[in-house]
């Protein structure tokens, strides 16, 4: 497996020092939050701020494999809305493809922007799967993958496991949608078990390691790495399993990134 750390981390806006520290780490690739790189990650970007942050990143020694956080800075965006909503979260998913094409990365993980409130679920998955039927052919040829983040339901009350997770991929039938594993919604949802992940194995694309306030790996005693990673072991998973944790530390954010590779290297190298 390969291990990566997202960029939520690293202090906003401005992380090229703290970049090249990360190989240093055991680290290979870097998972992107947008809107950590960019204020506003729809108008605000440019080919060149693209570029420049991507060079940054491969002189670092890293990869860019994908983003995630893809709504923090757009909330009114997402699926279950009115047509004209509809139509701008559409745009900014292609938007999102692009910009993760051109930054060198494969993964966009869905994590926001999805609350059904009081649609029933059976009309929910019907409406995600014209989204993604209308979204498919305008990104096909990006070479990029969306995963919905199977979620708590305390973070979403669509997509709440990994058995909806493959449900919906297998309704779209695209190698455009595939899954993600997320380790603290594996724990709230009872599926860190090696049906879950047998089930998961053929549209496996991603794994997030984590804890539920985004802390310091193996801080909370509720996430088991060890368990997490014999299940992908047995699956003969050999993707990234990125560190989804939040900046700790304002002085030295790295100590705490630190913390968490060493476990990362310790379980899943």
């Amino acid at each position: 497996m390969k291990l990566a750390a997202s960029n939520i981390a690293l202090p906003a806006y401005d992380h090229g020092e703290e970049l090249k520290l990360l190989p240093g780490m055991g680290l290979a690739g870097v998972e992107v939050a947008p809107s950590r790189v960019w204020q506003d990650t729809w108008h605000g970007l440019s080919p060149k701020s693209v570029e420049s942050y991507r060079q940054e990143v491969e002189q670092a020694g890293l990869s860019i494999i994908g983003l995630h956080s893809l709504f923090y800075d757009q909330p009114e965006l997402g699926l279950f809305s009115d047509s004209e909503t509809r139509r701008l979260t559409l745009n900014f998913m292609v938007h999102l493809s692009k910009l993760c094409r051109d930054l060198g990365g494969k993964t966009l993980i869905y994590g926001g922007g999805r609350w059904r409130r009081d649609l029933p679920l059976e009309d929910a998955f019907t409406e995600t799967i014209d989204f993604f039927n209308d979204l498919i052919p305008r990104i096909k040829d990006h070479g990029t993958v969306f995963c919905f983040e199977p979620l708590g339901p305390s973070d979403s009350d669509f997509i709440n496991s990994v058995q909806d997770s493959i449900h919906l991929v297998e309704q779209v039938n695209h190698p455009s949608l595939r899954v993600q594993l997320d380790a603290k919604a594996l724990v709230t949802n009872n599926e860190m078990t090696p049906e879950i992940f047998q089930a998961a194995a053929p549209h496996l694309i991603h794994v997030h390691t984590n804890e539920p306030d985004l802390g310091i790996l193996g801080s909370s005693g509720q996430v088991n790495n060890h368990k997490m990673s014999k299940l992908l072991r047995d699956i003969s998973y050999d993707g990234y399993v990125s560190i989804e944790q939040k900046m700790i530390g304002e002085e030295a954010p790295l100590d705490a990134l630190r913390q968490s590779a060493s476990v990362l290297k310790e379980c899943f190298g």
